[in-house]
């Protein structure tokens, strides 16, 4: 543990619902891209466009995704540990978010044909995204106390996916013609649309929420503050033994979970012949189940603990997974996607408490870069190029996500090694 001004902590009252509230609206603001981009608009306009092709398109966009994630992974934790000597957790949050607002809008300008540009500006936009989301978790330790972090946590990813419902309801009348030729414009201002959403509803957090103090008399580089940190946490990992544990095991059933994030869509296009407007009917399933998933998560969450929590819906994706392996009628999938997506707003809002609960209060943004930045976003380089290439090879999408049953399968026995912190409040 270090001493001196960094270790000094802010206990945060349990009051600040204002604070609070403009943190969870950041969350509104930027699932905009994780559905309009990420999800449904982009990976399919890539896929089906300006790829074209159908195992062609899944390979490079499991590659594009990959890539955008490793980037993120290898510059998060020592951004983050910048973050944390600087006391700026905000100003790291403005330049990634910026620069994912700046290309998502200018994906409007990709046509067929265009996949070097098309890749450059979505893993741009996807590390400004994946990133920002290291520094922006980590104000969740200045929120709330302890017993509050699950209810907290919820509360964010809850508000997120009401952006998301939100996000597809205005976007339907834009995807109704589908990729005909004459609509292509309609999905390309889709794009602008997720922009302009992520711009708008994020600035409450910029304009209202307070960071620490910034620390004054110190002149070393700030990222290269941050790698000497980075290269010190590493050096002592045994010292924070329990949170190694918890990352391995977040690493390996996180890239379960962003791999179906970034291919159901595709899967249920390919395999199950849906049409554009019923991929977003089923997204907004998705989305309302994991409105519901993360409230009662969050509760759960302060209730049990978040390693219970954590554990009850990895069984929940297992379901899934072997759910989607057998299924043939639509039907059937809408109810695997309300699975789906209750079991990830409540595996999302309690592994967020679970970190935050192990995480050392000097080292919050830190810790943060690597459960987000180096665990959370290295993770989906392997399950997403996995998916790809065994799409490709085999010509079965079905091979390909029952190969993500095995990322379950060992994060959950890597899980039940934590030792769990959660003391039940009196």
């Amino acid at each position: 543990m270090v001493s001196g001004p960094d270790a000094m902590t802010v206990s945060p009252p349990r009051g600040r619902k204002g604070q609070i509230f403009v943190w969870t609206l950041f969350d509104f603001a930027n699932t905009s891209f994780s559905v309009l981009i990420v999800a449904v608009g982009f990976s399919l306009y890539f896929k089906e466009i300006v790829v074209g092709g159908t195992g062609r398109g899944d390979f490079f966009w499991g590659l594009v995704v990959s890539i955008s994630m490793l980037l993120t992974a290898l510059i998060a934790p020592i951004l983050g540990a910048a973050s944390d000597f600087a006391h700026s957790r905000k100003r790291f949050l403005f330049v990634f978010t910026i620069a994912s607002i700046v290309c998502t809008a200018l994906l409007y300008y990709v046509e067929a044909g265009m996949v070097l540009a098309g890749a450059i500006l979505f893993i741009i936009a996807n590390i400004g995204f994946e990133g920002g989301i290291v520094f922006y978790n980590a104000f969740l330790p200045l929120l709330a106390a302890k017993d509050r972090y699950g209810r907290v946590s919820g509360y964010g990813f809850a508000m997120g996916y009401v952006g998301s419902l939100a996000s597809l309801m205005i976007a339907i009348p834009l995807f109704a013609g589908g990729f005909a030729s004459e609509n292509l414009g309609n999905v390309r201002l889709s794009f602008v649309l997720a922009a302009v959403m992520f711009l708008l509803f994020s600035l409450p957090l910029f304009i209202f929420l307070r960071d620490r103090p910034p620390l004054v008399g110190k002149h070393q580089s700030y990222v290269r503050a941050g790698y000497g940190r980075v290269v010190d946490t590493l050096t002592h990992v045994r010292s924070y033994e329990e949170v190694a544990r918890f990352l391995l095991a977040f690493f390996i059933y996180n890239d379960g979970i962003l791999t179906v994030i970034s291919f159901a869509s595709i899967f249920a296009q390919q395999s199950l012949r849906f049409t554009l407007p019923e991929i977003l009917q089923l997204f907004a399933v998705v989305q309302a189940s994991a409105i519901v998933g993360s409230l009662i998560s969050g509760s759960l969450t302060d209730r049990i603990g978040p390693k219970r929590t954590i554990t009850l819906t990895l069984l929940c994706w297992l379901i899934v997974v072997v759910a989607s392996y057998f299924v043939e009628s639509k039907l059937a999938f809408y109810l695997i996607g309300v699975i789906a997506g209750a079991s990830m707003g409540g595996s999302q809002s309690a592994s967020r408490s679970l970190m935050a609960l192990l995480t050392p209060p000097e080292r919050e943004a830190e810790f943060f870069g690597f459960y987000d930045g180096f665990c959370g976003k290295a993770s989906a380089v392997i399950g997403t190029f996995i998916f790809g290439v065994l799409s490709w090879v085999t010509g079965s999408q079905r091979i390909a996500v029952a190969s993500v049953g095995i990322f379950f399968v060992v994060g959950l026995w890597l899980l039940q090694k934590v030792k769990d912190p959660f003391t039940k409040p009196a």
